[in-house]
């Protein structure tokens, strides 16, 4: 496998290279390519990502990524949206699920789902026009990215517990009314179990009862909103990974973005981006070692090697000095 390995800015220069160490305790064959993308490059150079970068990218299988800083600047060009976009990367893929004695703001610990977030057009879809009376975006849903979304979704529901829900706001935004139908659609002709639920109400749901749910399909922005409030439930923005998946690539990042507050104070939660390399690991079919991954943290946590925004003092490089040993000890 050749693996881009792209830290970014802030604190993606401190997790990525913890994930890195994980990854390199198994001593899989694979080749890492690294690349500098990102705010701190735009500022030295005036280009966030350049064509060359796309096409090194788009040599290698998959992409490890940290965080980048995105700045309200017409010239700066989105490298998150850049590479979803060249890559046709989809689906956005965020798994819930708790970590053994971090309770979130709800103090619950029985709930394990996955947000699928179509990934490439919705309000992301980049048409805009900005001025100094009126600005505005155009909303795209087309029949094409809901159905492959819905069948990524349903793809998944078969292999959990076959049970779907559709997120949507179709009183409102009449657009989403073509999300609904072909999610249904989809569902349908698969066999799975669906519902829907309007966005406003899912979010109170999935705070009250998030145990009710297994795959979650959304829109972009609302999928994007939703994940982001459902860290809450797992503790910290630190402990949620996330993949974006397409046809041929795979780019797997941490929710949490590249907190310049923090940056440089080594105390950055690095789970999440070690839970991207697990999700890595279950998309190459290495499905032993990415268990292995779960217990190896489910040991740093036992032994409180833990960073302050769980309560503890270890540091970002502990943590993941901590979860390679564990690794390189019972492979």
């Amino acid at each position: 496998m050749k693996l881009a390995v792209i830290e970014g800015d802030g604190i993606g220069r401190e997790v990525i290279p913890a994930a890195v160490e994980v990854l390199d305790a198994f001593g899989l064959e694979l080749e890492k390519v690294p690349l500098e993308l990102g705010y701190a490059r735009w500022e030295r150079t005036g280009s966030a990502i350049s064509k060359e970068d796309i096409e090194i990218i788009k040599g290698c299988d998959a992409v490890l990524f940290g965080a980048v800083t995105t700045v309200p600047d017409p010239s700066y060009k989105s490298v998150l949206l850049t590479i979803r976009k060249e890559l046709d990367l989809y689906a956005n893929v965020r798994p819930v699920k708790p970590l053994p004695g971090i309770m979130g703001v709800t103090g619950r610990n029985d709930f394990d789902f996955i947000i699928v977030r179509e990934n490439t057009e919705g309000l992301y879809s980049g048409i805009e026009e900005i001025g100094p009376e009126i600005s505005w975006t155009k909303r795209v849903v087309t029949r094409k990215g809901s159905e492959r979304i819905a069948e990524y979704a349903c793809k998944l529901s078969s292999q959990r517990k076959n049970k779907l829900t559709i997120v949507h706001k179709s009183n409102v935004l009449k657009s989403d009314k073509l999300f609904l139908d072909v999610c249904r659609q989809v569902a349908s002709s698969h066999g799975v179990e669906y519902g829907d639920m309007l966005v406003d109400s899912m979010a109170y749901s999935l705070m009250m009862r998030p145990d009710k749910y297994d795959v979650v399909v959304a829109t972009n922005l609302f999928g994007d909103i939703l994940s982001d409030m459902c860290a809450a439930l797992v503790g910290s923005l630190g402990l949620a990974p996330s993949a974006n998946i397409g046809e041929k690539y795979a780019f797997f990042e941490p929710v949490h973005g590249s907190a310049p507050d923090i940056a440089g104070k080594g105390i950055a939660n690095p789970l999440a981006a070690i839970l991207c390399v697990k999700m890595l690991l279950e998309w190459n079919d290495r499905r032993k070692e990415a268990a292995l991954i779960d217990r190896a943290i489910s040991n740093v946590l036992e032994n409180k090697f833990i960073t302050p925004d769980l309560g503890g003092t270890s540091t970002t490089a502990e943590v993941g000095r901590e979860v390679a040993k564990y690794i390189v000890q019972n492979l």
